[in-house]
C-alpha cells in the first residue's frame, strides 16, 4: 500500500524522532551553534505523544551535568529541577521487616547529592519551549512510522503523520498519507525499543559483535500525600521482598513538589519463572509497612510503565548509519546502578548536534557521522558506562544481594582505576526473551486481591495513564504468527503476555466449558511500555506505532 502512495515532503537539515531529553538537547545544541557561527540550520522535532511529554515517563532523580553543559542558566530559563536531594535512604525488605543500610559507605557516584527529583516528562515540556523560542519546529502527534532511504541505501528520513488506516489496513474515508520529512541527517530518539530504532539496528548490523540489549520494566505511579508522610527531598531505594533472590530489581521512592510521592518498581526482563506478573509485585510491594507508611491516606494520581535499557556498554549499538544517529536510550546510555540516563542523553544529543553541525558545514549529507561516535568514546558517558559495565552481569549471575555487593565492589575499583577491574568485561548472555523458564518449572504464583488503598487493578491504574487509541485503526501490536500464543507459548510458558503487561493488553480467554483458548489483544490498553516486544519468549509480538497522539497522556510523570 505504501508503495503507491504520493506524499508530499518538507525539506530540513536535520530531522529528529523523539521529543524526549536527548532529541530536544540535540534540536537546542544545533540551534546554539548556527547562532553562535552567524548561519541557519532548519531542524525539526517529531513527537508521537499528544504533546510533548505525554509519553515521557522516568523516576526520576536527575543529575544537572548534562543541562549544566547544553544550558548554563537552566534556572533562569525555567527549567523545573523542582527539589534538590536532602537524604538518600537505602533498605532491604524482607516480608516480616526491614533493615535500613543507609549507614554503609556508598561510592559517591551512588549518591544524590547534587541531583534533583523532578517529572521528566515535565522538564521536556520547558525544553520545548526554550527550543521552539530558538527556531526549533516541533510536531507533536506526528508519529514517525517509516523510514525513507536514498537510492543509494542511506537514511533520507521519515515518513509521519499518517491518519485513517482503517481495521483492515486499508486507507478509510478520513485517510490522511502523511508527509516525507527529508533531511541531511535523520536523528532517532525514540527512547527505549524503538521500532525505528529497531528497524535501523538490523538493518545496517548497528549490534554486530555487541551483547544482546538487556532491559527491565519500570512501573510508577504518582501520589499526592499528607504532610505528616513527606520529607521534602527524599530518595529512597529499596531491595529484597517481594522479589525472591533470582530475580533482580527494586524500588524507587522519591519525595518533590506539592508533597507528591513518586513510587515505582524495577524489575529486570531476565526473570525465568513466567507466572511472575511485575504489575502485581509492585502492587503487593506498596503493602509492605516500610513502605505503606509514606502512602497512607494519600491519593493515587497517576500510573503508568516503561521498559529501561540495561544492558550498558556491553550492548551499546553503532551508534551511526548512512545519514543518521541513534540518540539516548534509543541506543541504551542508562547507568543501571545508578538508575539514571536522562543526563547521558541530553549529552549524546550535544555530541551529535556537533557532529552533525559541522558536517553540514562542510557540505555533506547522508553519509556516515563517525565524529559522533568518536567523541561519544571520550565523553563522560563512556566513561560512566564502562566503569559500571559489570554490575548487571554480576547481579544476573550472583542474585540480587550477592550481584549487588559484587558489583558494587567492581565498580569502586573501576572508578579508581581508571576502568580495569579484576573480571574484565562480562557477558550479558541470553536475551530476555530467552531467559523465559517453561511454566511446568515454576508453581503458579498467586497474587492478593487489590485492597483498594495501598494496591489495585490494572483497568484502573490505565484509567490514570489516560491511556487512549482510535479504535479503528489496526493494532499496533502485531503477531508474526497469530497461531503460536495459543500453540506454543500457553502450553510452554502459560502464555506470559497476559502477566507481563502491566496494562492488561494481552488475555487468554476460554469459553464456557474451560475449553478452546483464544488469545486476545486490547491493544486501546497500551501504555507503549513495550515489554511485549522484548520479553515475549517466541518473539513473535512486534510494536509498531499507532498513529499520532494516541497512547498514554502523562500529567507530571
Amino acid at each position: 500500500m505504501t508503495e503507491a502512495i504520493e506524499r508530499e515532503a518538507m525539506e530540513y537539515d536535520v530531522v529528529i524522532v523523539g521529543a524526549g531529553p536527548s532529541g530536544l538537547s540535540a534540536a537546542i545544541r544545533l540551534k546554539q551553534l548556527a547562532e553562535a557561527a552567524g548561519t541557519e540550520i532548519s531542524v525539526a522535532v517529531l513527537e508521537k505523544g499528544s504533546e510533548v511529554g505525554a509519553h515521557i515517563l522516568s523516576g526520576a532523580v536527575i543529575d544537572p551535568i548534562g543541562l549544566n553543559e547544553l544550558l548554563p542558566n537552566w534556572k533562569e530559563l525555567g527549567i523545573p529541577l523542582e527539589t534538590k536531594v536532602t537524604r538518600d535512604k537505602f533498605v532491604i525488605l524482607g516480608p516480616h521487616g526491614d533493615l535500613d543500610i543507609s549507614f554503609l559507605p556508598f561510592p559517591k557516584w551512588m549518591l544524590n547529592h547534587g541531583n534533583y527529583i523532578a517529572s521528566l516528562g515535565n522538564v521536556c515540556r520547558s525544553m520545548a519551549q526554550h527550543a521552539e523560542a530558538l527556531g526549533v519546529e516541533i510536531y507533536p502527534g506526528m508519529a514517525a512510522s517509516e523510514v525513507v532511504y536514498n537510492e543509494d541505501g542511506s537514511v533520507k528520513g521519515v515518513v509521519a503523520g499518517v491518519f485513517g488506516i482503517g481495521k483492515d489496513g486499508q486507507p478509510g474515508p478520513d485517510f490522511q498519507p502523511g508527509i516525507e520529512l527529508h533531511a541531511k541527517y535523520t536523528f532517532i530518539g525514540e527512547g527505549v525499543r524503538g521500532s525505528l530504532a529497531k528497524q535501523l539496528q538490523a538493518k545496517f548490523g548497528l549490534t554486530a559483535g555487541r551483547d544482546p540489549q538487556k532491559f527491565g520494566i519500570g512501573i510508577k505511579e504518582l501520589w499526592q500525600v499528607p504532610d505528616e508522610n513527606f520529607e521534602a527531598g527524599l530518595t529512597q531505594h529499596t531491595f529484597g521482598w517481594p522479589l525472591k533472590n533470582d530475580a533482580g530489581g527494586g524500588s524507587f521512592m522519591y519525595h518533590f513538589g506539592d508533597n507528591y510521592v513518586a513510587i515505582g518498581f524495577v524489575l529486570h526482563l531476565n526473570y525465568k519463572n513466567p507466572w511472575l506478573s511485575p504489575f502485581d509485585e509492585f502492587q503487593r510491594f506498596k503493602t509492605h509497612p516500610a513502605i505503606s507508611c509514606y502512602l497512607e491516606g494519600g491519593k493515587r494520581i497517576s500510573y503508568g510503565a516503561r521498559a529501561i535499557t540495561e544492558g550498558g556498554h556491553q550492548s551499546l549499538p553503532q551508534l551511526y548509519f548512512p545519514g543518521g544517529v541513534l540518540l539516548g536510550c534509543s541506543a541504551g546510555m542508562v547507568n543501571v546502578p545508578r538508575i539514571k540516563g536522562s543526563h547521558n542523553a541530553v549529552k549524546s544529543g550535544m555530541l551529535a548536534a556537533e557532529a552533525a553541525f559541522a558536517a553540514i558545514g562542510a557540505g555533506r549529507s547522508g553519509d556516515e557521522l563517525t565524529a559522533y561516535e568518536e567523541t561519544y568514546k571520550t565523553s563522560w558517558i563512556a566513561k560512566e558506562l564502562r566503569n559500571v559495565r559489570n554490575f548487571k552481569p554480576l547481579w544476573s549471575k550472583f542474585g540480587t544481594i550477592p550481584g549487588i555487593l559484587l558489583g558494587g565492589m567492581d565498580a569502586i575499583i573501576a572508578n579508581a582505576l581508571g576502568g580495569w577491574s579484576p573480571w574484565g568485561t562480562l557477558k550479558h548472555g541470553k536475551s530476555d526473551a530467552e531467559s523465559t523458564g517453561l511454566a511446568k518449572d515454576y508453581e503458579p504464583i498467586v497474587y492478593p486481591k487489590p485492597d483498594g488503598e495501598f494496591s489495585f487493578d490494572k483497568l484502573s491504574s490505565v484509567f490514570l495513564s489516560s491511556t487512549n487509541h482510535d479504535e479503528n485503526q489496526p493494532a499496533h501490536l502485531r503477531l508474526k504468527d497469530p497461531s503460536i500464543p495459543i500453540q506454543v507459548n500457553l502450553p510452554r510458558h502459560g502464555e506470559p503476555a497476559r502477566l507481563y503487561c502491566p496494562a492488561g493488553v494481552y488475555e487468554v480467554l476460554y469459553d464456557a466449558e474451560g475449553k478452546n483458548p483464544k488469545f486476545q489483544i486490547n491493544f486501546q490498553n497500551c501504555v507503549h511500555c513495550k515489554t511485549c516486544d522484548i520479553k515475549d519468549p517466541s518473539q513473535n509480538i512486534v510494536w509498531t506505532t499507532p498513529q499520532g497522539g494516541d497512547g498514554p497522556n502523562y500529567p507530571n510523570m
